[in-house]
């Protein structure tokens, strides 16, 4: 029998709007069912004379939480009065207050840790702060254990400073926000959720991984959400509502699940400095290491073409290939510097992550890889060398090349009997990745594409958009906006700006269905994985076949 999930809601600052709180509660209640507590991270008391009334109606009994409340104590010095003392107590029926820091569990054997305030700049600290002592004595109660693996939730007011990195931008001034105390606590407590408020902003990070790919053993992902203040005017989000099964109650192999979009830890730094000591995991960006750019031979040694060439970089005309540029005087020149992440990419070629058995030709500013789990046998991907997150990110030279690649692939596909299909989604990723797909020209005609695309996606609630033929998608599209866009052999355009819950494999979907291509079990590229040896032989068997179009090769 599967164990009961636990039912809970959390809120940003509810700043003394206690009413509007609880009537939204009451409204969610009334028609999902009964929650089975409220969380409330941030600045739960307000310091005008109404919000302060308010709050004596709960304290005296007039009125009553409608769930069972857990709050944080006080981020500022203006509502310090409202907590009798540091160690946590019931404040009014059903609204209790945690205390300055500790760990709660639940009857259901629900984890949850929690820091009360702001970290302290000065010494003695103010009552509404933490200090490193706190974060030291929370930290040691949990993790002396052999068995430590994370915890639930951690509730926090002050977000972590750099929670963003390798991850989705929140609309908050980075250089100012959150606490470097705070995002070493998070990164040493694992929690499956984290939540914090203060910042006026509602912010859902990408969730990340608590391990490192291939060195450690699967962990579970940590997810990060930041709630805006209750009833702000914007209507950012404030209330958060989610099912969790207790992790000590979890299956072990269901509780490391990887979502797809799932990225590195945002606190992950040098193994130099990681020590017991309560350290900003983020202090100032001169301490990241450099990225290093990485070149490689695609010759024998690498499963490359059996004709007996090694494969060379393009030259400036002199002859001489990768690595070796110079100038009119015969002086070496530095190699290209290519625009670098600010953290582990997949998919950046000078990445120790990247899989460089996959990679079928590198051009000056592109590679083409074979596709992960690809849809049909010549199914590969156009990305950027350098760190670039979608098309309309590119720089000039970048586009150039990309639309060489494009064409040359055309050639190839048309010698095949084949036309191509070129998508891109600029969704839960970080890395750019032009996907092309060719299809037999004897399946469909290029009109029964588009159809199929209009098609799928109005059953899905979306509608493409035709782009005009000489309009360019940065038009449309300026840098950060998420979107989904296809690109047809005849020059058609389709664009769809995402707004929410896209489905990540629509692309592939399409093509796979039966109208098209009609392998519909290849949908998903993860039931479509080969051994890295049939992957290694398939991508030299593609290399040799597109080496004659293949205008980065030096003959």
């Amino acid at each position: 029998m599967a164990e009961q999930p636990v039912r809970v809601l959390v809120c940003g600052d509810a700043e003394g709007r206690l009413g509007s709180l609880f009537n939204r509660v009451q409204a969610i209640q009334k028609k999902t069912g009964q929650f089975d507590l409220l969380l409330c991270v941030g600045e739960f008391f307000g310091a005008t004379p109404e919000a302060e009334a308010e709050w004596q109606q709960y304290k005296t009994g007039a009125k009553k939480a409608p769930i069972h409340t857990y709050i944080l104590g006080a981020a500022s010095q203006e509502t310090v009065k409202n907590f009798p003392n540091s160690d946590g107590s019931e404040l009014a029926e059903n609204i209790t207050y945690l205390g300055r820091r500790g760990v709660f569990t639940g009857a259901s054997g629900l984890q949850l840790a929690y820091v009360s305030g702001q970290e302290a700049l000065q010494e003695p600290a103010p009552a509404h702060c933490f200090t490193s002592k706190d974060l030291s004595a929370l930290v040691t109660s949990l993790t002396g254990s052999s068995k430590f693996r994370g915890v639930d939730i951690l509730l926090t007011s002050q977000w972590p400073r750099g929670v963003w990195h390798y991850g989705n931008n929140p609309e908050v001034n980075t250089k100012s926000c959150g606490s470097g105390a705070i995002a070493s606590l998070a990164d040493k407590l694992k929690p499956r959720y984290h939540f914090a408020a203060l910042e006026g902003a509602h912010y859902e990070r990408l969730p990340y991984r608590n391990h490192m790919v291939l060195q450690e053993n699967a962990q579970h992902v940590s997810r990060f959400i930041a709630l805006a203040a209750v009833n702000n005017p914007a209507k950012k989000k404030y209330l958060y509502a989610f099912n969790i099964v207790p992790m000590k109650n979890m299956d072990p192999m269901e509780l490391v699940k990887q979502p797809q979009d799932a990225t590195e830890s945002p606190y992950r730094r040098p193994a130099k400095d990681k020590t017991g000591t309560q350290k900003p995991a983020f202090s100032t960006a001169d301490e990241e290491e450099p990225v290093h750019q990485f070149f490689f031979d695609l010759g024998g040694k690498q499963g490359g073409a059996s004709r007996g060439h090694g494969r060379k970089r393009p030259s400036d005309g002199d002859g001489r290939g990768r690595g070796h540029r110079h100038d009119g005087d015969g002086h070496p020149k530095q190699p290209r510097r290519h625009p670098q992440p600010t953290g582990p990419c997949w998919f950046c070629l000078a990445s120790p992550q990247v899989e460089k058995h996959l990679v079928v030709s590198i051009g000056t500013h592109c590679y083409l890889a074979l596709a992960k789990g690809p849809l049909t046998p010549r199914h590969v991907l156009i990305l950027p060398i350098g760190h670039y997150q979608s098309v309309v990110e590119l720089s000039s030279e970048v586009v150039e090349e990309m639309e060489k690649y494009k064409s040359a692939l055309k050639g190839f596909y048309k010698s095949k009997g084949e036309r191509c299909v070129l998508f891109e989604r600029n969704y839960k990723s970080q890395h750019l990745q032009l996907q092309i797909v060719p299809v037999p020209l004897s399946r469909c005609t290029t009109e029964d594409i588009k159809e199929a695309f209009m098609v799928q996606a109005q059953e899905q609630n979306m509608e493409l958009m035709e782009i005009p033929q000489h309009t360019d998608l940065k038009q449309i599209a300026p840098p950060g906006t998420p979107y989904f866009y296809v690109e047809l052999d005849s020059g058609e355009k389709l664009y769809y700006r995402i707004q929410k819950n896209f489905p990540l494999q629509f692309g592939r979907e399409v093509l796979a269905s039966e109208a098209l291509l009609n392998i519909p079990t290849r949908a998903d590229w993860r039931e479509c994985k080969q051994s890295r040896e049939e992957e290694e032989e398939s991508c030299k068997r593609l290399r040799d076949d597109f080496q004659p179009y293949d205008f980065a090769w030096d003959d």
